[in-house]
């Protein structure tokens, strides 16, 4: 590992069958690049103007009930509806469409428009985390829909248009092409190695230089295999496949887990940390004992509050490539944990 943390090589992510090229030489390079504004938390608990405080008007023109605290509605302006056009195919085979029904729903986590999940405490998180359990549960009863990717984009960087805490879900037709492909990597596993790729990896990484933190129903790690600088992989330590499967107290240990990550994020930097967050279950009404429900976080911070990754030349034209190892980002990560 030595070698590793000194010299270009390159990782394999058994999840996605993809390698990952590591440069840890090139981790102290100069900047001369692009710096962002540092995303500032509202300090209001209600802001008149927000379209997802309790009472407001929306931008598409509902309004809001004066909501407690979850609170869910079907995104006014969604990316797919529950009717689309036929199929489409040129004689060539190049040319080629076909609809996409689905459901797109904005998960509105706190009446306070001051908070983020960092700062929320954990009876409120737990609520959240119960509301997602539910929100699927009613999805991917409908015969028709294939998945349901509920996640949450934190920060103006990020693309969230609305600094009130809240995620999406988005209920698909199809399986998303990182669905797929999560799914052929964890059935070749099971199929090699007769045993849950997550599993395994979970295993391997209890009491790692790449763990973060943990309780008794999950673990965050650096992935061996991470792209982002400071990106987290979230695993139950038991094998579940779904939202649907999580006990109470396991609903209750993920938003401990939720909590105490995104602190650290936060603490990081000191800065609210944007990320992009998103849960994996298994396709709707799956059974499949290869797959091992997970979370995914990809902040895009690089060195500091202003200093971010880009996804640009080498990575977009030929493959992944990272410069501060996951070793040295858990390491970081769980010293801003105190």
């Amino acid at each position: 590992m030595l070698e590793w943390m000194q010299s270009p090589h390159r990782r394999w992510n058994p999840l996605t069958r993809q390698w990952v090229l590591v440069s840890p030489q090139r981790a102290t390079r100069p900047w001369q690049g692009q710096v962002e504004s540092v995303s500032e938390i509202s300090a209001v608990e209600y802001d008149p103007s927000c379209y997802l405080c309790p009472g407001n008007a929306r931008a598409g023109g509902a309004r809001n009930p004066k909501y407690t605290s979850t609170y869910v509605f079907d995104n006014d302006f969604p990316a797919l509806a529950t009717e689309g056009p036929p199929c489409a195919t040129d004689k060539n085979g190049l040319l080629v469409a076909e609809s996409e029904r689905g459901f797109c729903r904005v998960i509105c986590f706190s009446p306070r428009h001051d908070l983020t999940i960092s700062g929320m405490d954990l009876d409120p998180l737990e609520q959240v985390v119960d509301t997602w359990r539910d929100q699927a549960r009613q999805l991917e009863a409908i015969p028709w829909v294939s998945y349901v990717q509920i996640f949450e984009n934190r920060g103006a960087i990020m693309g969230a248009s609305n600094p009130h805490p809240h995620g999406q879900l988005w209920a698909t037709e199809h399986i998303p092409n990182e669905i797929a492909t999560e799914d052929t990597g964890q059935q070749r596993y099971l199929e090699g190695h007769g045993s849950c790729l997550l599993c395994a990896y979970a295993r391997a990484e209890q009491g790692g230089e790449r763990l973060i933190c943990g309780n008794p129903s999950f673990i965050a790690v650096a992935p061996f295999w991470a792209v982002w600088p400071f990106e987290t992989l979230v695993i139950p330590t038991r094998h579940f496949s779904g939202f649907e499967s999580m006990d109470p107290t396991e609903c209750r240990d993920l938003a401990g887990m939720l909590q105490d990550l995104t602190r650290r994020y936060d603490a990081l930097f000191a800065t609210s940390f944007p990320y992009s967050m998103g849960f994996h279950p298994a396709p709707a009404r799956s059974r499949d004992p290869a797959w091992h429900f997970h979370a995914h976080f990809y902040p895009p911070l690089l060195r500091s509050a202003t200093v971010r990754k880009f996804m640009v030349g080498y990575e977009l034209l030929a493959g992944a490539q990272r410069d501060l190892t996951p070793e040295m980002a858990a390491e970081r990560l769980r010293q801003a944990g105190g």
